[in-house]
């Protein structure tokens, strides 16, 4: 039996190597003495697309300072550093590439020996955390934005029960009913929101997925919504025109969903046009291969600076609500949002104050 070529067995391990750490999704980078770049695996030339990795210095790919720190503690420490960095978009790695604002990265260094790697003496991974960083974020946002919503009615509840429960407090019967009154209202607001968290709870999580698709009449949908809505369409003398729909119209989808998002919408234009007289236009058609869904109406609209975040949870353009008024929960549009998303369409706001606002929805016919 012959024996093996060293250098052959060297050879094919080396280039076993490569093949498992370019198999990682991580980008991972071996640096010399002279902390320039000798290795990049696939992950990081990716990652980095355009450049020549081989020979440059890590700081030219990772400007943040806290970078920097993190490698001169390794080398000086002789252990293996592991840290989280969160990045304003200007100093991400990624460069010009980033476009999603703050970003998020796990640094994961070492120190090599020769027993290690003969030329490396540093290794460095990173792993692009972002999309996990701004779930977190929208968690919290939520949950903090939840409890302010739900903390406000409850305490206002709370409040008139004190006052009901104190000496003499139900004896005063027109008094009493008063107090119940707004109890109510607080209290349906409550649900309100509490049913609004759950909807789009359930379209963030995956049961969207999940969703009852079938065909159905989107007239009759619109009509069903218009029903719900007719006590307050007919106390605010407002108007539905619904003659631009075309009654053999199909759309497939969860019935349910769409219910809700044309409800939301509709009663969005009464609710930030109180006053008397409102005129809301509903559409639907096919055009260039599509379906184009829009609800129109002619009342105060939305000022520019806020239709860049309308869709938003928790977002509220209050033009028209007095102190004392009982305001929206704030979810309505972000469920409409996540609804067309979960359908495989797109919707999109148009305003112009005092004449038009329009949303529009586009949905693959």
């Amino acid at each position: 039996m012959s024996q093996a070529d060293p250098s052959e067995i060297s050879r094919l391990a080396d280039a076993t190597c490569n093949v498992l750490l370019d198999g990682l999704t991580d980008a991972f980078l071996l640096c010399d003495q002279d902390t320039l770049i000798c290795y990049a695996n696939l992950a990081a030339k990716k990652m980095f697309p355009g450049r020549d990795l081989i020979g440059r210095s890590p700081q030219d790919l990772f400007p943040d300072s806290r970078f920097i720190e993190l490698i001169d503690a390794c080398r000086s420490m002789g252990s293996s550093v592991r840290r989280r960095l969160v990045l304003p978009q200007q100093l991400s790695p990624l460069g010009s590439l980033e476009n999603r604002g703050e970003n998020c990265w796990l640094i994961d260094l070492a120190t090599l020996t020769k027993k290690d790697h003969p030329e490396a003496r540093l290794r460095i991974m990173l792993r692009d955390l972002t999309a996990e960083h701004q779930s977190e974020q929208v968690r919290k946002d939520f949950v903090a934005n939840a409890s302010h919503e739900l903390r406000t009615p409850l305490a206002i509840i709370q409040g008139y029960l004190e006052n009901l429960l104190e000496d003499g407090g139900i004896r005063d019967v027109a008094q009493a009913q008063r107090f119940l009154q707004i109890m109510e209202k607080h209290t349906d607001r409550v649900v309100r929101i509490i049913d609004d968290m759950l909807m789009i709870s359930r379209l963030e999580s995956g049961e969207a997925a999940s969703l009852r698709s079938e065909p159905f009449e989107i007239l009759s949908c619109v009509h069903d919504v218009i029903e719900r809505l007719e006590h307050m369409i007919h106390t605010q003398e407002a108007s539905v025109d619904t003659s631009s729909i075309d009654p053999q119209l199909l759309i497939k989808g969860d019935r349910f969903y769409w219910t809700q998002i044309l409800f939301n919408l509709v009663e969005n234009a009464l609710k930030q046009n109180p006053k008397v007289g409102l005129k809301v236009a509903i559409t639907a058609e096919v055009k260039e291969g599509q379906i184009m869904i829009s609800v129109t109406d002619n009342g105060i609209g939305i000022p520019t600076a806020h239709l860049p975040f309308i869709f938003k949870r928790f977002y509220r353009v209050d033009i028209n609500h007095t102190n004392s008024a009982i305001k929206g929960t704030g979810l309505g549009l972000s469920i409409v949002k996540r609804a067309v998303e979960a359908h495989g369409g797109q919707i999109c706001v148009s305003s112009m104050p005092l004449q038009e606002t329009k949303f529009t929805i586009t949905l693959p016919s």
